[in-house]
């Protein structure tokens, strides 16, 4: 199968890492993986903050890009989710809108693209450490994912997973709420970072690179011995590690 990869911005500019390690995965698993050059923000900041028309440019943009894809992969709940946006947000223009359904409707997250498309549950992969599980609210919100991050997690060798108390709590992270609304989200974030530590886990996995740095930052800014890493980094880890 032929995939096009939307790497994201923070996979961009912070994670390229998780980039690789898709990839890497989905090579395995036989699929043929192309980048689009074209691409760009998938315009999620300014829609949430309201600037429709600004989300409407960034929009065209990536459908534009994608739109020739047999399929659009990305390592993001929330990136997906806003590529499922983009047929309400051009709505009122009837080309654009039967454009962006079809690009929407060929858009799956990461997880979700093995377990419903590819009809994969065990990667081969093999990670030795107690971990629990970050729910997104994109992702578990809007795109209605509730089992493929925890399926694929389950038939990894050596990995050990923990329930999360609360864990469909928000992180509070939410884009620019976490910079706009800054004593709100902290509080969020403590939080979250509270019942990770109650699990007594040394690992916590996510599906989201917005709220990987989120909770990773307050972690590290308390000190606490929790490592964070991205469900890519994880199914594509073929040794035995350790946390």
């Amino acid at each position: 199968m032929k995939v096009s990869l939307f790497v994201t911005c923070l996979s961009e500019m912070f994670y390229q890492n998780v980039a690789k390690d898709v990839v890497e995965v989905l090579e395995r698993l036989g699929c043929d993986i192309d980048f689009p050059k074209g691409q760009i923000c998938c315009g999620q900041p300014a829609y949430n903050s309201g600037y429709r028309e600004d989300a409407q440019k960034a929009a065209k943009q990536m459908i534009a890009t994608f739109e020739q894809s047999e399929v659009i992969v990305t390592p993001s709940g929330s990136c997906a989710a806003m590529f499922k946006e983009y047929p309400e947000l051009l709505k009122d223009d009837k080309e654009w809108h039967e454009r962006a359904k079809a690009v929407a409707d060929k858009t799956y997250e990461f997880t979700q693209f093995i377990v419903h498309v590819l009809k994969v549950e065990d990667v081969g992969a093999a990670y030795s450490a107690r971990a629990t599980y970050h729910t997104s609210c994109h992702m578990l919100r809007l795109l209605k994912e509730t089992e493929a991050p925890f399926k694929l997690l389950a038939n990894v060798e050596g990995l050990e997973m923990l329930p999360l108390a609360n864990n469909y709590d928000c992180c509070g992270f939410g884009g620019t709420f976490a910079v706009k609304m800054a004593p709100i989200s902290e509080q969020m974030v403590d939080e979250k970072v509270r019942h990770v530590e109650e699990t007594t886990a040394t690992l916590l996995i996510a599906a989201d690179n917005g709220c990987m740095m989120n909770i990773k930052g307050r972690i590290d800014r308390k000190g606490k011995a929790i490592d964070v890493k991205h469900i890519a980094q994880i199914l594509n880890s073929r040794a035995e590690g350790s946390v």
